[in-house]
């Protein structure tokens, strides 16, 4: 039987910046024009963890069950490892999806924008057939795209509308940067499993282009926060905070530079994310001084 430590490794807390700094920015964008609402932002991030947390645990149930997970290096796997029985991973996927699908109903509740539960449950569905189902689209290289989009665009401006009921150039350049470093957060993942993951059979995007592209692909995503940031002093000069969230980044981009492959990647993913929540609350910093 798992431990309750197991089932916290199993939410893979160093991912959760993904969901927690796209709402934050997307909650700055609306601060910007005048339209902060600080009950509907504790909802969306309510909603973005949830499904983080259920997106994880879902990946944990339908890796493990498939033998992806059975030689591969990284975070501890629930299913994987035998530390929890399948059905019981499953059953943590759907309660912690079906958490964040009600503090989704309560903010369409409540903001009246009642189209966004087709938003919603597209988000969920992209949760679950990620690693899930008979075709997951994860296994066929479109795991990036999706990451980028879901913690990106989805995110971002899905925290912006419900409070304001539009969407902003700052808001849309804000999104560009989340589902960019996100995705670049996969990117490196999928980075450190290149051997593991083309012997079982799943070709993810890093698998598709190689090793050498693979880190070309990482560096150019972590570059474009920064480049946003840049364009967005046009607007509003506060936002060059942002470059300083440069210096979390810089020993990833290293590693990733060097060559650096197995676990000596793991600890890519906790500088990108971390670095990502840094540039969110930075900027976000930057929009409610301007």
């Amino acid at each position: 039987m798992a431990s309750v430590v197991q089932w916290i490794q199993g939410t893979r807390p160093r991912t959760l910046p993904n969901s927690i700094a796209p709402v934050i920015v997307g909650a700055a964008a609306a601060h910007h024009i005048d339209e902060f609402n600080a009950l509907y932002t504790v909802l969306a991030l309510v909603v973005s963890i949830a499904l983080q947390i259920g997106v994880n645990y879902a990946n944990d149930y339908s890796d493990g069950i498939r033998g992806t997970d059975d030689n591969r290096v990284g975070p501890f796997r629930l299913t994987g490892s035998g530390a929890a029985e399948p059905a019981k991973v499953r059953l943590a996927a759907f309660i912690s999806l079906g958490v964040g699908a009600l503090a989704g109903i309560a903010l369409v509740a409540l903001s009246g924008y009642w189209w966004m539960i087709a938003f919603g449950a597209v988000c969920v569905a992209g949760a679950w057939f990620y690693t899930g189902g008979k075709r997951p689209y994860g296994y066929a290289g479109l795991g990036e795209i999706a990451v980028f989009l879901f913690f990106g665009p989805a995110a971002v401006l899905g925290t912006l509308y419900v409070q304001t009921g539009e969407i902003t150039g700052i808001g849309i350049g804000a999104s560009i940067a989340m589902g960019s470093i996100s995705a670049a957060v996969l990117v490196a993942n999928n980075l450190r499993d290149i051997p593991t993951d083309a012997v079982s059979g799943k070709r993810t995007l890093a698998v598709v282009l190689g090793d050498k592209d693979t880190r070309r692909l990482y560096l150019a995503l972590v570059a474009v926060p920064f480049l946003i940031a840049l364009g967005m002093t046009v607007r509003v000069p506060y936002a060059l905070l942002g470059f300083l969230a440069a210096p979390i980044l810089l020993p990833a981009v290293r590693r990733v530079a060097a060559g650096r492959g197995g676990r000596d990647l793991i600890p890519v993913l906790q500088f990108t994310g971390i670095a990502m929540l840094a540039w969110a609350v930075l900027v976000s910093v930057g929009l409610f001084l301007d």
